[in-house]
């Protein structure tokens, strides 16, 4: 907790490093930390498709993605799907979802909903404030929706790679 605020308040100190970032392999790590930490029994499968890159600090942009799958994972009856292309990824659940109501609600610091986030499935209330403080610090933003799935839709959006660079890699 205290690290987490500590980080909010540093955000925005510091020009953002950037580098290109292969999006597909910060969702892996993502994924198999996700898998290494689950502290509920229940089996959840995590599928990726898709692959992309980023400008922009790729532990950051690591701990977004991380705070995305986590917090689906946490929340899915059986199902998560990420989805990686340039510039962004989508996570989406076949959870309970949150209600356009309460979608901005839950970027505010503390922030747990009472009904879909029970006291015992963790999180302090401010992963998903931290995922769009990085977002909006690499110029790109965290917005949720309902997923195809039937939960909840979680998709970072970042500036795409430079088109000189996508070329490059074509």
């Amino acid at each position: 907790l205290v690290d987490d605020l500590l980080l909010l308040a540093r955000m925005g100190a510091a020009p953002v490093r950037r580098a290109e970032v292969d999006l597909l392999a910060v969702v892996d790590r993502a994924v198999a930390d996700s898998r290494a930490h689950a502290a509920d029994a229940r089996p959840v499968t995590v599928a990726v498709s898709g692959h992309g890159h980023a400008d922009g600090d790729a532990a950051a942009l690591a701990r977004v993605v991380r705070n995305l799958v986590d917090n689906a994972v946490r929340h899915a009856a059986s199902r998560v799907q990420v989805h990686v292309a340039d510039g962004c990824v989508g996570v989406d659940d076949d959870g309970t979802g949150v209600a356009a109501a309460d979608r901005e609600r839950v970027f505010e610091r503390f922030v747990r909903l009472d009904d879909a986030r029970e006291r015992e499935s963790g999180g302090s209330g401010l992963g998903l404030a931290i995922a769009r403080e990085i977002a909006r610090e690499h110029g790109g933003d965290v917005v949720l929706g309902t997923s195809p799935l039937g939960g909840l839709a979680a998709t970072l959006r970042l500036p795409p790679p430079d088109a000189a660079e996508a070329a490059r890699r074509a």
